[in-house]
C-alpha cells in the first residue's frame, strides 16, 4: 500500500510539473474559449512545434468565429506553411464575405512560398483591387509601342486594375501574364486602327478591345478595368520603311546596271578581238593576190593588157573614194 501511494504521488508530481510548465498557455486558451488539452501541449513540445504560435493563432481564429482545430494548425506548420498568415487571411476573407476555407487557404500559402507573396496579400487584393502598370516599370521599358495602318507609331502606357480570383489563384497565371496579354491587346488594337488619329481621338477603344477579349482567362486575377494613362505619337514607321525599301531598290538597280555594263564591256572586247581576227584573215587573203596573179600569168589566163586594165580600174576607184572623202584604198599589189 505505501508503495502504491508513492507511485501515485510521483505520477501526481509529474502531472503537477507538466501543468506548471504549460499553465500559462493552457489557462490563456481555456479563458479564451479555445481550450487545448495538456496532452496536445506535450505533443507539440515533443514535436518541436512552437506552442505559443499555434495556441495564439487558434485563439485568434476562435475569437473571430473560425473554429480551427489544433491538429490542422500543427499539420500546416509542419508542412512549412505560415500559420499566422493563413489565420489572418481566413479572418479577412470571412469579414469580407469571401468564399475561402482552411484547405484552400493553406494551398495558396504553400503555393506562394519563395515567391515574395502571401495568402493574406491574395485576400487583401481580392478585397481591395490593385493597380498594375503596363508595361512593368521594372522591365526597363516605359511604353508599349505599336503602329497603326497609316504607318504612324504610337507609344502607350496603361494601368490595369485587377482583383485576385481566389478560386484560380493556385495554378493560375501570374501578374506577368496579365501584363503580357494587355500589351498584346494594345498592339492589336492600335494595329487594327486605320489611322493613328482614330486612336488619339478615342483611346477608350483600346480598353474596350482588351476587355472584350477575356485577357484574364485562366489567370489568378480578374481584370476590372484597363485605363490608358498616356498616348504619344512616335516616328513615321511607314515612311521610314518606304525610304529603306527605296534605298534597297536603288542598290539593286545599281547592281543590275553594273552587271549590264560589265556585260557590254565584255562584249565590246570580244567584238574587238573578232575584228582583229577578221582583219588578220583579210591580210592573209590579200597576201595571196600577188601569188594568184603570178600563177595566172604563167598559166596564160591573164595577159599584160588585162593587168593594166585592172590597175586602171583600181586607180579610178581610189580617186573617186578620195573625192568622196572616204580615203583612197591602197593598191594591194604595190
Amino acid at each position: 500500500m505505501p508503495i502504491l501511494l508513492i507511485i501515485l504521488g510521483i505520477i501526481a508530481f509529474v502531472f503537477f510539473l507538466i501543468f506548471l510548465n504549460f499553465a500559462s498557455v493552457y489557462i490563456r486558451a481555456l479563458v479564451a474559449g479555445a481550450s487545448v488539452g495538456l496532452l496536445e501541449l506535450v505533443g507539440m513540445r515533443l514535436q518541436r512545434v512552437p506552442i505559443s504560435l499555434i495556441v495564439d493563432n487558434r485563439i485568434l481564429a476562435v475569437k473571430a468565429g473560425l473554429p480551427l482545430s489544433t491538429d490542422a494548425l500543427i499539420a500546416h506548420y509542419q508542412a512549412g506553411g505560415n500559420v499566422q498568415q493563413v489565420v489572418r487571411a481566413l479572418i479577412a476573407a470571412d469579414k469580407a464575405s469571401l468564399l475561402l476555407d482552411f484547405k484552400h487557404a493553406t494551398a495558396i500559402d504553400l503555393a506562394t512560398q519563395q515567391s515574395g507573396k502571401s495568402v493574406l496579400e491574395a485576400v487583401m487584393t481580392s478585397v481591395n483591387p490593385r493597380v498594375i502598370d503596363c508595361p512593368n516599370t521594372g522591365s526597363g521599358r516605359e511604353t508599349i509601342d505599336a503602329v497603326a495602318k497609316d504607318g504612324i507609331q504610337l507609344k502607350v502606357r496603361a494601368r490595369v486594375t485587377v482583383r485576385t480570383h481566389l478560386e484560380r489563384f493556385v495554378g493560375g497565371a501570374t501578374e506577368e501574364t496579365i501584363i503580357a496579354r494587355v500589351g498584346q491587346g494594345i498592339v492589336t488594337s492600335i494595329g487594327s486602327a486605320e489611322s493613328y488619329k482614330e486612336v488619339l481621338a478615342n483611346p477608350d477603344m483600346i480598353s474596350k478591345h482588351c476587355l472584350g477579349n477575356g485577357l484574364d482567362a485562366g489567370s489568378a486575377f480578374e481584370i476590372l478595368s484597363i485605363d490608358v494613362a498616356d498616348v504619344d505619337v512616335g516616328t513615321n514607321v511607314g515612311a521610314k520603311l518606304q525610304t529603306e525599301q527605296a534605298e534597297a531598290d536603288k542598290q539593286v538597280a545599281q547592281a543590275r546596271a553594273e552587271v549590264r555594263r560589265s556585260t557590254a564591256v565584255a562584249l565590246e572586247q570580244e567584238m574587238k578581238a573578232r575584228t582583229q581576227e577578221m582583219r588578220a584573215k583579210v591580210v592573209e587573203a590579200e597576201a595571196e593576190v600577188p601569188r594568184a596573179l603570178a600563177d595566172a600569168f604563167r598559166a596564160g589566163n591573164l595577159g599584160i593588157m588585162d593587168y593594166y586594165r585592172m590597175q586602171n580600174i583600181q586607180s579610178d576607184t581610189s580617186m573617186r573614194s578620195s573625192i568622196a572623202g572616204e580615203g583612197g584604198a591602197k593598191n594591194p599589189t604595190t
